[in-house]
């Protein structure tokens, strides 16, 4: 009843897992990863504590493939399980009971496990580990590029109804406190695998980080423009004065933290960046 890939890149130091199925918020059930560990997806009648027992053997230093023996290891209903892991050197193994409805199956490579059940060919699992190959990007795009490419391949052969990517890095989370540095699940929609690539694009957007270079500093007729839309919104008060003058720099400030942007901006210095200057032109210039 479920599709999803296990990755690893060892060179950013990122683990995690995407995955979709008809099955309402599947991302509460099947991606679990921690950094510099390894990642587990644990699917068809999962059993969910093959998420954090297989995080604590590999965190102990065993490998993907030992995990995974002593994870089926007196299981009762091993061969209706199915499960996917990568560890912290990128060994990657998928295991598919015999019990698991067709089309099911899995493939692994240097880093990647993938698995799938109830399927809608055998088509499906290839096309996951042929996009999943030939994405450009951070892990976070390769994944979803490939549980893309799965799903328009036909995905789970009863339809369409949820998605999550859960991926891992070193102090990759919000202010750099925690490891989880991409976390989305669209739980109900009917077009879910879609709707994770616009809040990956939203993700981007409020937390991506640009090169100097592609800092735009308020001026001129950017200026006078952002001037235009801080008065229509009522966060400057006074006449816009095309100078970036403390009443400019007060309300500029408020607006920032309004439409949670001070990863992207810095008001005391009168820079923004760019994709997020254009963000807001197009969304708040009349």
């Amino acid at each position: 009843m479920t599709f999803s890939i296990v990755a690893c890149d060892l060179k950013e130091q990122a683990w995690g897992v995407a995955v979709a199925s008809k099955f309402p918020a599947v991302g509460a059930v099947v991606p679990w990863a921690q950094a510099q560990v390894g990642a587990v997806a644990t699917q068809s009648f999962a059993n969910t504590s093959f998420g954090p027992r297989g995080l604590e053997l590999m965190r102990s230093g065993l490998p993907a493939d030992e995990v995974l023996m002593r994870l089926l290891d007196n299981d009762p209903e091993r061969e209706l399980r199915q499960v996917g892991l990568v560890d912290a050197k990128g060994k990657a193994v998928s295991f598919t009971g015999a019990g698991c409805f067709d089309w099911a199956g899995g493939v692994t490579g240097k880093g990647y496990a993938i698995q799938g059940n109830i399927l809608k060919s055998a088509r499906v699992v290839p096309a996951i580990e042929k996009k999943f190959l030939s994405t450009k990007g951070d892990l976070a795009t390769r994944l979803h590029a490939a549980l893309l490419a799965a799903d328009r391949a036909g995905g789970d052969r009863r339809g369409r109804q949820s998605a999550a990517i859960y991926v891992v890095k070193p102090q990759g989370g919000y202010g750099g406190c925690t490891d989880r540095w991409i976390d989305y699940r669209v739980d109900d929609h009917p077009d879910p695998v879609a709707r994770l690539g616009e809040l990956l694009e939203m993700h981007d957007l409020y937390f991506g980080k640009s090169p100097e270079s592609e800092r735009v500093t308020l001026k001129g007729k950017n200026l006078q423009r952002m001037q235009s839309i801080l008065r229509e919104l009522g966060y400057l008060k006074s006449a816009p004065t095309s100078l970036f003058d403390a009443p400019t720099q007060k309300a500029f400030t408020a607006f920032i933290g309004n439409e949670n942007f001070e990863e992207r901006a810095d008001p005391s210095a009168g820079w923004v960046d760019r994709p997020v200057l254009k963000y807001i032109l197009k969304k708040f210039e009349k």
